[in-house]
C-alpha cells in the first residue's frame, strides 16, 4: 500500500433539518471512535496527521480535526493527503470541495444524505426484490405518503400488520427513539412523545417487528481487501454478527452497553445456512444498490419463519475500537466481524484506507 499521511474527521457541524427530519448529532461528534482509528492507524505504521503536535491518547480531540471547511483546510495543510470522513455527511458538506490529489475514506456526502432515509432507502430495496421488514410513514397529521396518528389504526390493518410493531426514527442513530410497542395504546404514546419532542424531527416508522434473531453485517466496498488478503472485486460481506441481549426487544444503544457485552461472530458452521446465504448476498446487492465507497453495516432480522430481512442500512457504522486507555471493550461490530476471520481492529481499519477515493 502507498504510504499515506491520514486525517480524521469528527463531527462538529451541526446535523441539518432534511424534509423535516433530523439526525441527532452523537455526543462528542464521534471523535472518541476517530481517535481510536488514527491511534490504531500510528500503531500500525500509517502517517497520520493531528490538530496538536503532540496528541495524548486519552485525549480523543488530540487526534481529529472537524468536520468544517476550516478543520478540512487544515487538515490538509498539516500534510493530511487522505481525509478520514468519521462524521455524518450531507449534500453541501465541506468535504464536496476536497479534490485530487487528497482522497477520501467514507461515503459520498450526497450519498449518504439519500440513504440516511431508512424508510425511503427499504422502499428502494424492496422495490428491488430485496427482503425488508413493512414499514409507513406516521406524524401529527396526514399528507401524500403520510399517515397521520389518529388514522394510524386503519394503516395497521390495511397493510395486514399486526402487534407487537417498532416505532422508530426515519434518520436515527442505533437505537435511539427505537420502541417496541404492543398495543396501539402503547403506540399512540410512544408516537406522540416522539413526535412532540421533535428530536428527529416530525415524522416516524412504523416497521413489522420480527421476532427470530437478529444479526447485523458489514459489508465492504470492492477495493478493500477481504481478510484472507484477497481483492476480488464487489462489495463483500464480512461474517454476521449474532446481536442478543436485547432489551424490551430492541438492541440497547451502545453508548450504555458496549456491543461487545451483547453480540458475537456467527461460527464459521452457520455461513452455510440457505437463510445466512440468502441474507449475505441481500445485504451485498443492498450495499452495490446505495453505491457504497466505503464500509457500511445492515441490520437483519428473522421473521417467524426463519428467513431475514433488511432493517436498517447504515452509511456510516461505528468503527470504534481498543488501543487507547480504557477503550478495550471498545470492539465495534464491524471489528468483531472482522476478528472471527483473523483480522484485528488495525487490520480492518487498513482495509478501509485501501479503498480510498478520490473525487474530481
Amino acid at each position: 500500500m502507498t504510504q499515506r499521511c491520514v486525517a480524521i474527521l469528527y463531527q462538529a457541524l451541526p446535523p441539518p433539518v432534511i424534509d423535516g427530519l433530523r439526525k441527532d448529532a452523537k455526543p462528542g461528534g464521534y471523535s472518541d471512535g476517530g481517535a481510536d482509528i488514527a491511534v490504531a492507524l500510528r500503531g500500525r505504521g500509517v502517517t497520520v496527521a493531528t490538530p496538536v503536535a503532540a496528541p495524548d491518547p486519552a485525549v480523543a480531540l488530540d487526534w481529529v480535526f472537524p468536520d468544517t471547511a476550516a478543520g478540512i483546510a487544515a487538515a490538509i495543510a498539516a500534510g493530511a493527503d487522505t481525509i478520514w470522513a468519521n462524521t455524518v455527511l450531507f449534500a453541501g458538506h465541506p468535504l464536496e470541495q476536497v479534490r485530487a490529489p487528497v482522497g477520501i475514506v467514507g461515503q459520498e456526502p450526497a450519498a449518504m444524505q439519500r440513504f440516511d432515509d431508512k424508510f425511503a432507502t427499504n422502499r428502494m430495496l424492496g422495490d428491488a426484490g430485496l427482503p425488508v421488514a413493512g414499514s409507513f410513514l406516521l406524524s401529527g397529521s396526514a399528507r401524500p405518503g403520510v399517515v397521520a396518528l389518529d388514522g394510524v389504526a386503519g394503516a395497521i390493518a390495511a397493510r395486514g400488520m399486526a402487534f407487537p410493531l417498532i416505532v422508530k426514527p426515519v434518520r436515527g442513530r442505533g437505537s435511539q427513539g427505537v420502541t417496541l410497542v404492543v398495543d396501539l395504546p402503547g403506540l399512540v404514546a410512544a408516537a406522540g412523545v416522539l413526535i412532540a419532542a421533535a428530536t428527529f424531527g416530525d415524522m416516524l416508522m412504523v416497521e413489522a417487528y420480527l421476532p427470530g434473531e437478529e444479526m447485523t453485517i458489514t459489508v465492504l466496498p470492492p477495493d478493500a481487501p477481504r481478510p484472507d488478503g484477497r481483492v476480488a472485486g464487489g462489495q463483500h460481506a464480512l461474517r454476521p454478527v449474532l446481536r442478543f441481549d436485547q432489551r424490551g426487544g430492541v438492541a440497547p444503544y451502545n453508548g450504555d452497553v458496549p456491543v461487545s457485552a451483547n453480540s458475537v461472530a456467527i461460527a464459521a458452521a452457520r455461513m452455510d445456512e440457505p437463510a445466512v446465504v440468502a441474507m449475505v448476498a441481500a445485504c451485498e446487492a443492498a450495499a452495490a444498490m446505495v453505491g457504497s465507497r466505503s464500509a457500511i453495516r445492515i441490520d437483519c432480522r428473522a421473521d417467524a419463519g426463519g428467513n431475514f430481512h433488511l432493517f436498517d442500512l447504515n452509511m456510516k457504522p461505528n468503527m470504534t475500537g481498543p488501543g487507547r486507555p480504557g477503550r478495550d471493550d471498545q470492539d465495534c461490530l464491524s471489528a468483531i466481524a472482522a476478528q472471527a476471520d483473523g483480522w484485528e481492529y488495525a487490520d480492518l481499519l487498513l482495509a478501509m484506507l485501501a479503498a480510498r477515493w478520490v473525487a474530481g
